[in-house]
């Protein structure tokens, strides 16, 4: 066997992630413990590794080389880590995508990557199909799951076909390991170049050092791999470890992530504010234990209510994790920890990362005062892919812009005031749409809420929201009750002056509300 990468790199100048994640738990003995598990099958860590080889044996005989793109379209089935690592072992640069989106916008960022192969899950191809002829990059397509007709290959057939014997390439530790697009919720999505060891920082980090994830750990994430939170979930957190990691190709509604929690038992659970409401308040699921074996939990993409996370601690049995992570940075860089939390907070920095806020001119504020989020750590991406003027804006030296405003008290404890694009002064002072939603929210008849700001009849902003009731909410004088309150819950004067009751909040595939749709709405 040959030296580990771990060993090599200690030169500086060697290390592909998937030795340190996935080989390393080979010479650990591990081998025969599984890694992934899906409904249809499972994938020891031996396993894994073989099938990556041949992926990687795959891609060669696609004509791809070093530094070339392969995008994904897949959903989570232990098909995606056999992809994803596979290329990254062959020093080929992957790029999931999100599996919920339109043809057009896969066309943008197929062309945009100019990915030579695409590998996607069969029930997803109908929806990408019509704009791949279009794609000039594109070379071949592998379909993942059911049987591929020509032009395109199965993936099944093809790693069958494969050999399962490797060298992995010794690629350097900042070189270009994958990409992830973000959201584009501010306009196109942007191409977000990790390096290879950005995902062993984040496990250790975050992933051991704060959540504590072991050997002996059976994780579930709600949130997909395809983006940064659900990756480090399902895939660099439990391999860093040797754990097993539980992947649900379903979308995660409350029945369906129940029915995981009861079969799969996991000890640790990732979700979302979203999904951790709707599983508290679904009737069909009342008295629903979860897991037995629950010993904590996580929640990210956005801040945490405080209501939700006592509640579900309650019920539960096990703790909430509430954190701040991004694209930009891979994962969470700021975050309570087990035996520190403060529900309605986002916790301290993670040791590791550090820390500032700053006002408009760029001053550092003090404690009590909101800024804009800025931190430095391991993790942060390399830059934009042909977006040299946001990659400037953004990632400023060793420091990364969040867009996040947020107010620190004398502990170092953060709390969320919400995105800078979605904060606004009232009579001149700084109104956070985040605590009045969460207020809103509190009140028994409320699921969620999203506020903004509206001009009133004098053209002044004021906050407006849009509230999704509960199922048998009582709706008699319902605009007064909820401004009364807010007003109760945190002052006179951050009530909302209009109240729209609708179905449904406008949100991205990570779960964050997108209120800027709602502020073009009116």
């Amino acid at each position: 066997m040959t030296a580990p990468m771990s060993d090599i790199a200690a030169a500086g100048r060697v290390y592909n992630a998937v030795d340190d994640l996935l080989d390393r738990n080979l010479r650990a003995g591990r081998g025969d413990k599984p890694a992934f598990v899906d409904p249809d099958r499972s994938l020891t860590y031996s396993g894994l590794a073989a099938e990556t080889r041949r992926f990687a044996n795959v891609l060669a005989s696609l004509g791809l080389s070093r530094e070339d793109r392969v995008a994904m379209i897949m959903l989570d089935t232990v098909d995606w880590p056999v992809v994803f690592l596979g290329a990254i072992r062959a020093g080929i640069v992957p790029i999931p995508l999100n599996t919920l989106l339109a043809a057009d916008q896969y066309a943008y960022m197929l062309d945009d990557s100019r990915a030579k192969v695409l590998v996607v899950s069969d029930a997803l191809l109908p929806v990408v199909a019509p704009v791949l002829p279009g794609i000039a990059s594109l070379r071949h397509v592998l379909v993942a799951g059911g049987e591929a007709k020509a032009p395109h290959r199965g993936l099944t057939a093809e790693l069958a076909a494969a050999s399962d014997v490797f060298e992995t390439v010794p690629t350097h530790p900042d070189e270009t390991c994958f990409w992830l697009y973000s959201s584009g919720s501010t306009g196109a999505p942007k191409g977000t170049r990790h390096v290879h060891t950005s995902l062993m920082a984040t496990a250790k980090l975050y992933g051991q050092a704060i959540l504590g994830i072991r050997e002996d750990d059976v994780g579930f994430s709600a949130a997909k791999l395809f983006f940064a939170y659900g990756l480090g979930n399902s895939l660099s957190f439990p391999m860093s470890v040797g754990a097993t990691a539980v992947l649900n190709p379903g979308r995660p509604t409350p029945a369906a992530v129940f029915a995981m929690l009861e079969t799969h038992r996991p000890t640790i659970f990732f979700g979302v504010p979203t999904l951790f409401a709707a599983m508290l308040h679904d009737r069909d699921h009342a008295t629903h234990a979860g897991s037995p074996r629950l010993r904590i939990c996580a929640s990210a993409g956005e801040a945490l209510p405080e209501h939700i996370g006592e509640a579900w601690a309650k019920r539960f049995g096990a703790d909430i994790l509430d954190g701040v992570g991004s694209t930009e940075m891979l994962h969470i860089f700021l975050s309570n920890a087990p035996g520190s939390i403060v529900y309605g907070t986002s916790g301290t920095a993670v040791p590791g990362y550090e820390l500032k806020l700053l006002d408009e001119s760029g001053r550092e504020v003090d404690d009590g005062e909101i800024g804009e989020l800025f931190v430095r750590g391991p993790s942060a991406a390399d830059g934009y892919w042909n977006q040299r003027e946001k990659s400037r804006a953004t990632f400023r030296g060793e420091w990364t812009k969040t867009g996040d405003k947020y107010i620190r008290d004398k502990t170092g404890r953060h709390t969320y005031c919400g995105r800078a694009d979605d904060m606004f002064k009232v009579s001149g002072i700084w109104v956070s749409p985040f605590e009045i939603e969460a207020a809103l929210a509190s009140h028994p008849d409320v699921l969620e809420a999203a506020v903004v700001s509206h001009p009133d009849e004098e053209g002044l902003l004021k906050p407006k929201a849009f509230v999704v009731l509960k199922d048998g909410a009582a709706v008699d004088a319902l605009e007064q009750r909820l401004k009364d309150h807010v007003k109760a819950s945190i002052g006179m004067w951050k009530y909302p002056r209009w109240i729209e009751v609708v179905d449904g909040l406008p949100k991205t595939a990570t779960g964050k509300i997108q209120r800027f749709k709602l502020r073009e709405e009116g």
